[in-house]
Parts: structure tokens; sequence; C-alpha cells
């Protein structure tokens, strides 16, 4: 009996692991929320904003505007990443698992690697534990390499591990004045004021969209690429019913990080500080299955929009986390 329990907690333990590991969350499940970045940022779509060079804590800051939206839904399941790797070791930690088991069972006739009789010993389970452990070790390991190789192959400032953070502030910011200043060039209108006031007011637009699981109201203020993204999220929402709530959402600060031109377009990328109830519910039932009703989330995303150079209407491109 006491053998059968350890099996049991063994188990419980691996299934943990990898859920953990390889589970994707349903929280946040706001337009752009979760863990993800998508659409894109031009020729900086593989690097990582810049947070502006003198941002005031996002969370201690009055609030600039807060609306509550409580229309039906929105949820952004992200898909499960595969691998190679992940394959071979669930197909390992499976077949010695499988095999123990089958022993335990009185088939394979020659006892368990801690001998003696037919069953699975406390060896074997403090193996496959510590098999479990180190495969679980491993790959987030990796993954954690490979995200880091994504985000510096692309870094454009040279000797990055010379390079003070007073520097890097500097840099961030000349990189800033000028991209705004090649902007206002082009449309001596332009007022970063007023571009921050749209952020606001384009950002509750396309959460109510997302809400209401209809994007139309929006084609005109993202573009094709992000409303892809939305719409394919929406379909798997439908289709899973279930329904994402967002409510009491409050914008504290929008601030521009960065602005650039390239191939005849504007870019500019925006740090938004907000936070919102955000909780996810079965389509029938009504039943919360993921986020809270009572508990506020605060978050940070970076929201990129683009334009034609000097005209047009600004819109979404991408959103990148944090």
């Amino acid at each position: 009996m006491i053998r059968k329990l350890a099996l049991f907690g063994c188990a419980a333990l691996l299934v943990s692991l990898t859920a953990g590991l390889f589970m994707v969350a349903e929280a946040e499940a706001r337009a752009g929320g979760g863990s993800r970045s998508m659409g894109s940022r031009g020729s900086r779509s593989y690097s990582q904003p810049a947070s502006p060079s003198t941002s005031p804590s996002p969370y201690q800051a009055a609030p600039q505007q807060a609306r509550p939206m409580t229309p039906p839904p929105y949820q952004q399941p992200q898909p499960a990443g595969g691998g190679f790797m992940r394959s071979m070791a669930g197909g390992l930690v499976g077949g010695m698992l499988g095999g123990m088991l089958f022993r335990s069972m009185g088939f394979g006739g020659g006892g368990g690697m801690g001998g003696g009789g037919g069953g699975i010993g406390l060896f074997e389970i403090l193996l496959l534990a510590g098999i479990g452990y180190f495969i679980y070790r491993y790959i987030k390991s990796k993954r954690q390499q490979e995200q880091q190789g994504e985000y510096t192959s692309y870094n454009s400032i040279p000797n990055t591990y010379d390079v003070t953070p007073q520097q890097a502030q500097l840099s961030t910011q000349d990189d800033l004045d000028r991209g705004l200043s090649h902007i206002r060039q082009m449309d001596a209108g332009f007022s970063e004021e007023r571009f921050t006031d749209q952020v606001m007011d384009m950002f509750f637009k396309v959460q109510g969209a997302w809400m209401n699981r209809d994007l139309s109201p929006v084609n005109a203020i993202i573009t094709d690429e992000m409303r892809r993204i939305f719409q394919e999220d929406l379909d798997r929402l439908i289709r899973e019913k279930k329904v994402n709530r967002l409510e009491n959402i409050a914008v504290r600060t929008v601030e521009i990080s960065e602005a650039w031109q390239e191939q005849g377009q504007d870019y500019i990328t925006a740090l938004i500080y907000a936070n919102l109830l955000d909780y996810t519910t079965d389509d029938v039932s009504g039943q919360v299955v993921s986020g809270s009703k009572t508990d506020p989330v605060k978050f940070e995303e970076f929201w990129t929009f683009t334009r034609s150079v000097g005209t047009g209407v600004w819109k979404l491109s991408g959103i990148n986390q944090k």
C-alpha cells in the first residue's frame, strides 16, 4: 500500500512539473495579453522595445483615465510550442514509467531494479522523480537560452557589456529624439501629447472590440496582420465556448519609448501602464475558468503603431510584453 501511494505521488510530481513547463495559462487573456508578443515592428521586430528613459513608476502614478467595460468577451489562447527535445523527453519518461508499471503488474519476470519481488521499489521511484526533474531543468534552460539568443541577435549596440546604464539611457533618449525629429520634419503638426491621447483611445477601442468579438469597429486602426491574429484567437475562443471578460480598465500612463522611419513608414512604440479585471468564464455554465473577478491585473505593454511617412492614420502593428 505504501509503495502504491509513493508511486502515485511520484506520478503526480511528474505531471505537475510537465504542466508547469508546457501548459499555457489562460490568465491575462485581454487583447495582447499573456506572455507572447505579436505583430510587426518593422526591422525592429526581433529586438526588445526600449523603455522610456525617465519613466515614473506605473503603479504609483494617479490613473489618467478609467472606463468601466463589462460587455461580452475575448480570450487569447496561446499555441503550445513543440520540439524534438520535448518529444524525446516525454517518450523517455513515458517509456520508463510504462516499463516499471508493466513489471509491477507481474510481467517481465525478473523483478524491479530494487531486486526482490515483482513491484516498483523505492529506488525506481526516486530515480524516476530525479530523471523527471533533470529533464524539466534541461528543457527550461534550453528555452531560456533560445529566448535570449532571439533578442540579442538583433542588438545594434556594439560592445554591450562595456556600456554603462547611463550611456545606454542616453543612447536610447538620443535615438528617440532623432526619430521624433524625423517624423516632425515630414509632419509639422505632429504632437507627442496628441499622439499619446490617440494611443489611449485606440487601446480602449481595441479592448472593446475584443470583448464584443467583433473587429469591424477597429479595422481602420489595426494592420491586416494584427486583424488576422486577433481573428484567429476570436475563432478559437468561440470554438472552446469560453468568454473573456474585461472590467474596470484604467490606463495610468502612456509614454513614447521609440520612434523611427523605414521603407516609407513612420513607427512609434508606446509603453502603456494599465490595470483591469481580466477573467475568463465558461460560455455555458458561466463558471470562472481563469483569472479573477476581484483581483485586478497590473501590466506594462509596448504597443507599436505605423503609418505612411507624414500622412495617414496610425495603425496598431505590434504588441510586445515588457
